[in-house]
């Protein structure tokens, strides 16, 4: 099944590596092999006022059916890309993809980023915490060979989030 995807990553240090796990797809035979089809457009919100950018990524939020997070060495850090977990927490599946070990434009890797789900958690009735890293897996495009598995990672976000 094809499903739609909003990734959610840093955008002035990552979008080279993004891009990349982004256009996978590309070069699969048959598009929906591929499994999943990308929702959004973001460049042109780039520089945009904060108001804007979230009105955008509701907007490209809405039709998905799971968000991808990439992580790279900033990505926990980024606002934006809080906004974008809470937004799809309890609507999306979601996963996170390390992307450190891809290269940029000058063909540099960079350093492995904390996983920005363990900054998330729920308060169970009890009163302790349930961190999203515990609900929620990650991979990393290079070891575990995103390449060929995205697709699946997302169809099983997807349907574990009943989506």
């Amino acid at each position: 099944m094809v499903r739609y995807v909003f990734f959610s990553f840093h955008y002035e240090r990552d979008v080279w590596r993004a891009n990349q796990v982004r256009n996978s797809w590309i070069t699969k035979p048959d598009r929906v092999a591929a499994g999943f089809v990308d929702a959004a457009a973001f460049e042109e919100v780039k520089k945009k006022g904060d108001a804007a950018v979230k009105k955008w990524i509701d907007d490209q939020l809405s039709g998905t059916s799971v968000t991808v997070v990439l992580i790279g060495s900033e990505t926990s850090t980024r606002p934006f890309v809080e906004y974008e977990i809470k937004q799809s927490y309890g609507k999306n599946g979601l996963l996170g993809l390390y992307i450190h070990n891809l290269k940029d434009q000058n063909q540099k890797t960079d350093i492995k980023g904390s996983n920005p789900f363990d900054s998330y958690y729920i308060t169970q009735p009890d009163g302790s915490k349930k961190y999203l890293s515990s609900m929620y897996s990650t991979y990393d495009w290079v070891s575990d060979n995103g390449y060929d598995n995205l697709g699946k990672w997302i169809e099983e976000a997807a349907k574990k989030a009943g989506r």
